[in-house]
């Protein structure tokens, strides 16, 4: 049983998480289920911001074909389009990087030529991002926490973890609101440069149909 003051202190840890559970705001594992076309690749991004750890498992299955082991070939690139991981004719494998940069990670997958079934390949990834990517166990072992204590250190990860993110969330709100305000001002001008010019091009029109009738005598 925790005292009331220890239980007093994890409530607002507890609703953080309740109220980030459905949202982008807590980085955590997540299981993909992709199916492999016969021909074609198959991708998946995730928007990951700068200086997080992502680990990921992948491997894959025939269910037409469950005794044969099919191989792919696979490719993680960062936001820049660099290589982060390239493997190939392989049954599952493992990436895992720092992001160097905030953006769209894709990874992406797709069948060797030495599998000649026509058929679909399911491929299931273990995607693990920011704290849901570290290993608490070592973690214990390495600094000889448990119980409470380690609970504790997972918690503040945790909350770090959404603090970071809030933070990241709020500083692209701030960039896009200003690329926004931008974007109105040189409307705004083009607007007013174009009234302008409607504006000059109707009193030249008004001055040349004028001088023509008077050259005509027909006013």
């Amino acid at each position: 049983m925790f005292s009331g003051g220890l239980t007093a202190c994890f409530w607002p840890i507890i609703l953080v998480l309740c109220l980030s559970r459905n949202t982008n705001i807590l980085p955590v594992a997540e299981a993909i289920w992709l199916t492999i076309p016969s021909s074609g690749t198959k991708c998946v991004s995730e928007e990951i911001q700068s200086n997080v750890v992502v680990l990921a498992d992948y491997y894959v299955i025939d269910e037409n074909n469950p005794d044969q082991i099919p191989t792919i070939s696979a490719r993680v690139t960062s936001p820049f389009g660099n290589n982060l991981h390239h493997n190939e004719n392989a049954t599952h494998g493992q990436f895992a990087f720092t992001t160097s940069e905030s953006g769209n990670y894709i990874a992406c997958f797709w069948k060797d030529g030495s599998h000649k079934q026509d058929s679909e390949l399911t491929l299931g990834i273990d995607w693990k991002i920011g704290i849901a990517a570290k290993d608490w166990d070592s973690v214990a072992k390495k600094e000889k926490i448990e119980g409470v204590e380690l609970v504790l250190r997972r918690l503040q990860g945790i909350v770090e973890a959404i603090r970071g993110n809030l933070v990241y969330l709020k500083d692209r709100e701030a960039d896009m609101r200003e690329v926004s305000e931008i974007t109105n001002a040189r409307v705004a001008w083009f607007s007013i440069a174009s009234l302008g010019v409607c504006i000059a091009v109707s009193v030249l029109q008004i001055w040349y149909l004028k001088r023509y009738f008077v050259k005509k005598k027909l006013i």
